[in-house]
């Protein structure tokens, strides 16, 4: 006669069997290629704090692209035909200093010999400490029992298993690839040039433009939201931040050649922190001053300062924001790093700062 602990006995060995199964689904699937490079055709997240583990693992690369929302849509054959290396986009939106650089160290341990690095003054406010940042899991990077136990045992790890291994049924593979985009599955782009990039089709016209520009001055420049434009902004913290992760990478790597830049922001960004919070404008020159004088002081540095690019920053129909520029612009950045024609000269830091500073002081009050 059975018991209810035979019955229960019987449920949770076949719960263990299942669980266990889902494991060694993922383990032989790996989606996202963290052990090896994909045994069936690949797919790619636009998870990229999650997907970065995995391409530094699978993939070939001499140089790390990094960045923030503001390099995020660049693709790799685009900074591979227009700067001569074999790149590795790892761009990841609204991420700091301390995320960035340990990102870009497990790149270099994998043989990155260049970092392309957008810097810009947010990615130093005051945020929560690698080991314990809940948006980056360094154990998954780091491949520890930890981060692999995550990684098997996840059940989304799980489905985005069971949806590769379907893809690779080939009367399954064409409609199911087509499908994926629209399918609540993150692996769905087939090519990694695709991770975060826009569409070769993008209506650029139509999400930047100077209305929209505009339309985001008024709107961050509001009495009701300017505060925010100061939020997490402390000199102090900012530097030592700065001191830390991008000053310390650099200089435990010498034999890695780093080219930093700033990059175009529209000129009203700086014109709405004029207006509305000069504190917050004084600490982001403040704080970019001294990045130029570190930077330009290292050997394996060449930093390139392009908030100054008067014809470019001062179009407003380049962006779709205040900051954010269109990939037209995307495409003159790379031919600014190519041709160095910006490189800020270690003689004169501050030359394309007070630049800058002064085009801010004559820009008009936007109607």
């Amino acid at each position: 006669m059975r018991t209810p602990l035979t019955h229960l006995g019987r449920l949770l060995l076949a719960s263990i069997a299942c669980v266990l199964g889902a494991a060694a689904l993922t383990y032989i699937v790996d989606p996202l290629q963290l052990f090896r490079p994909s045994r069936l055709a690949a797919f790619y997240s636009d998870d990229t704090r999650v997907q970065n583990a995995g391409l530094i693992r699978s993939q070939s690369f001499d140089t790390a692209f990094m960045g923030t929302s503001l390099a995020i849509h660049f693709r790799q054959s685009d900074i591979d035909r227009a700067l001569g290396v074999h790149s590795l986009k790892l761009a990841m939106t609204g991420s700091n200093s301390r995320q960035q650089a340990f990102v870009l160290e497990q790149a270099i341990d994998r043989g990155a010999r260049r970092v392309i690095w957008e810097m810009d003054d947010f990615i130093f406010v005051d945020a929560a400490g690698i080991e314990t940042d809940p948006y980056l899991s360094v154990d998954l990077y780091r491949r520890t029992a930890k981060g692999v136990a995550s990684y098997l045992f996840s059940a989304a790890m799980a489905k985005e298993s069971l949806f590769a291994l379907m893809r690779s049924i080939p009367p399954l593979r064409e409609p199911l690839t087509q499908a994926a985009p629209y399918l609540p599955v993150k692996f769905a782009l087939s090519d990694v040039d695709d991770i975060y990039a826009l569409p070769r089709d993008f209506d650029v016209a139509r999400d930047y433009n100077a209305n929209k520009t505009l339309a985001s001055f008024a709107y961050i420049t509001s009495p009701v939201r300017s505060r925010f434009l100061g939020e997490g902004y402390g000199y102090e913290a900012m530097v030592g931040h700065f001191e830390r992760d991008a000053v310390g990478l650099v200089t435990r790597h010498p034999d890695v050649t780093f080219d930093i830049y700033f990059p175009p922001y529209s000129i009203l960004q700086f014109v709405a922190m004029r207006d509305a919070s000069p504190g917050t404008l004084k600490i982001v020159t403040d704080l970019t001053a001294h990045i130029a004088q570190r930077l330009t002081q290292l050997p394996n540095v060449r930093l390139h300062d392009f908030r100054a690019i008067k014809q470019v920053t001062h179009d407003l129909g380049n962006y779709g924001d205040v900051i954010h520029h269109s990939p037209v612009i995307d495409a003159k950045v790379l031919s600014w790093l190519a041709s160095r024609d910006y490189v800020v000269d270690p003689t004169e830091p501050l030359a394309s700062l007070h630049e800058l500073q002064a085009q801010i002081e004559a820009y008009p009050v936007p109607k």
